[in-house]
């Protein structure tokens, strides 16, 4: 107990570092965006997302120059599947969340093209310095996408209110203080949640997958919900499909070419489950966007509930691997096709309150 101790004030206190974080960070970003011009779902797909993902960098970056390789590829991985079930559907629960057509359009489809790509790169077992080189070219060629097609659409900007109205500097202070925040928020929560896992005697893979994932996109977490409860809807779903192209271009782009001659070591676990889990939660978002180009509170509700499923068969197959067949037939027979009746159920309603 007394071991435990120290690790919970560290998570305590990296939680309060990162509500306080998250709001002078949205608020910084939302200033940024009027003052540059630039439509706030850009922002929130390039500034915004990387900033939030430092804390993912920073870990799998370290974990890859000590030659944890698990720790480094699963971070990713687990933040990718957290930020789609877990971001998403708790900032819908805050408030249903409208899509705009450029994220339906473009940024999915094209986070689903990386996804199946890095699935490919990693069915190896190993991923190459090449593979990273290759990934950091994609993050360039995506930047200067983004920034020659930012004004398309002049009529998908939101106006800002006279309260997010800031000077570059006091904009600036409040982006860069809130960044700082949501980094040692973010460090504090991982090593405490870390030690803590540890201690209770859980798996290296299980802390990559599901604490340090969770841990480390935190940040994402708390300035989308901060983002949904101020209406920036735009800002909350960029700032998650951006956090996980970044994480996929350059955190798995820089971690592979840290890695030098040896590449980077894949589990072959991560290739036969967590990957394609990773693809299928972005493949969810296409009908969901598509059908009515919103995230409803139910579909924000299934959307944390398929996590907690993920989490759990996680637990159930390094603590009782003998009961995992069943958990994931009963998932499989009842759970999934539940969910997808109530999308389809969801979209015939709201094509029919539309044509009426």
């Amino acid at each position: 107990m007394a071991t435990l101790a120290p690790s919970a004030i560290q998570i305590v206190l990296g939680i309060a570092l990162l509500f306080g974080g998250g709001e002078l960070f949205v608020a910084g970003s939302t200033a940024v965006a009027l003052l540059l011009g630039i439509p706030q779902l850009v922002i929130g797909l390039t500034v915004v997302s990387l900033g939030t993902s430092a804390p993912e960098l920073f870990v799998s970056l370290i974990s890859t120059l000590q030659g944890n390789d698990a720790i480094a590829l699963s971070n990713v991985v687990g933040s990718n599947i957290f930020n789609v079930l877990v971001v998403l559907g708790m900032s819908a629960l805050v408030v249903p969340l409208s899509v705009r057509s450029r994220i339906v359009r473009r940024d999915v489809p094209l986070l689903l093209a990386v996804s199946m790509a890095v699935w490919g790169m990693a069915s190896g077992s190993r991923l190459t310095w090449q593979a990273g080189l290759a990934l950091l070219v994609g993050l360039v060629i995506n930047l200067v996408w983004e920034i020659r097609t930012a004004g398309e659409n002049p009529d998908e900007t939101d106006e800002l209110n006279d309260e997010e109205r800031l000077s570059p500097p006091a904009a600036t202070v409040r982006l860069l203080g809130g960044l700082v925040l949501l980094v040692l928020g973010s460090q504090l929560l991982v090593r405490g949640a870390t030690t803590a896992a540890l201690a209770l005697g859980v798996s290296q893979t299980v802390v990559g997958l599901t604490i340090v994932a969770a841990g480390t996109s935190m940040p994402e977490l708390v300035t989308s919900l901060v983002a949904a409860y101020r209406g920036r809807m735009d800002l909350a779903i960029g700032n998650v499909v951006g956090s996980n192209l970044l994480n996929l271009f350059v955190i798995l782009g820089l971690c592979a070419l840290a890695s030098g001659s040896r590449g980077l070591e894949v589990d072959p676990t991560l290739v036969s489950r967590d990957l394609p889990v990773m693809l299928a939660t972005t493949m969810a978002c296409l009908p969901i966007f598509w059908s009515h180009g919103q995230i409803t509170r139910l579909e924000g509700g299934l959307l944390v509930l398929l996590y907690g499923l993920y989490l759990l068969e996680q637990v159930l197959t390094n603590t009782l691997p003998t009961v995992t067949d069943g958990f994931r037939l009963v998932t499989l027979t009842a759970v999934l096709p539940l969910v997808l009746l109530v999308l389809v159920w969801q979209s015939v309603r709201w094509w029919q309150e539309r044509r009426s």
